[in-house]
């Protein structure tokens, strides 16, 4: 058996044990949260509400490893990408969990629900998925599917967290938050066809996908809320130019994508400093 703060030769990895501690910073904030009482007189709604959150964040981590060690070229980074997963899957539980105590336990009532309101049966396709996903990522399940068949399943993340976003866009408020993940799952889709083509560590093309990440989760925020809320998509897009309303998602994306372009090329630079 190996222990999460272990590495394949079962010997301590910093990595590891980081990673591992850090997995458990939203759990931390949400009894936080719940014991400051800053969810109000109703925590379970609160709780249900951010460990969902919470849960979808984690997912959009998971699929951030491959990119952070093919761009900065830290391989070792990629044995921490099975424990963000499982994390997620943890996460995803848990939301369920409380939202079955939000609903008194009802099980009638939250069958039919999960039968005909679309945000639960995205949510129940989604969290099924990834309860497959969590059952298979032993050792073992890959020598008994072969590595072919294994990689197949495991690919299917990617449709799994598309589902979990948009699981979130379909909530009935309008968060900042929606749009961010949003924003950043395109980037993650878009840089892995970028990475296919040889240019996922190409400062040029990261800077190029940071632009039209940030293009998408503007438009795609002012489209969304247009048709699921009916606010003017004219509104909604000029609010990304309001600061009263705070920095918008497409910014913080922009920003983002734009900091992963220069970092590349400071460590460009440093490379040949010593090189030289």
């Amino acid at each position: 058996m190996i222990w999460p703060w272990q590495n394949r030769q079962r010997r301590f990895s910093w990595l590891k044990a980081a990673v591992f501690i850090l997995m458990f910073a939203p759990a931390i904030w949400l009894l936080y949260q719940v014991a400051a009482e800053r969810f109000g007189a109703t925590p379970l709604a609160g709780l249900t509400y951010w460990s969902g959150v919470w849960a979808t964040a984690v997912l959009l981590l998971a699929l951030a490893v491959t990119p952070v060690s093919t761009i900065f070229r830290w391989n070792q980074f990629i044995i921490v990408r099975r424990m963000i997963g499982v994390t997620a899957l943890v996460y995803t539980i848990a939301h369920i969990i409380i939202y079955f105590a939000l609903r008194f336990w009802d099980f009638a009532s939250i069958a039919n629900e999960m039968a005909t309101r679309l945000t639960l049966v995205v949510a129940t396709v989604s969290t099924i998925g990834l309860i497959a996903l969590g059952v298979t990522s032993l050792d073992a399940a890959i020598r008994r599917m072969g590595l072919k068949g294994w990689n197949r399943l495991h690919n299917t993340i990617y449709v799994l967290t598309g589902l979990a976003v948009l699981h979130y866009l379909l909530s009935p408020g309008i968060f900042t938050s929606q749009y961010l993940m949003s924003g950043m799952f395109f980037w993650l889709m878009v840089w892995r066809g970028l990475n296919r083509r040889g240019w996922g560590a190409d400062p040029r093309a990261l800077a190029a996908l940071a632009a039209a990440s940030c293009l998408f989760t503007a438009f795609f925020e002012a489209g969304w809320i247009w048709v699921y809320h009916g606010f003017e998509p004219i509104w909604t897009f000029s609010n990304n130019f309001n600061l009263v309303f705070g920095i918008a998602p497409a910014w913080k994306v922009f920003a983002l994508g734009l900091l992963i372009a220069l970092a590349v090329i400071g460590k460009g630079v440093l490379h040949r400093r010593s090189a030289g």
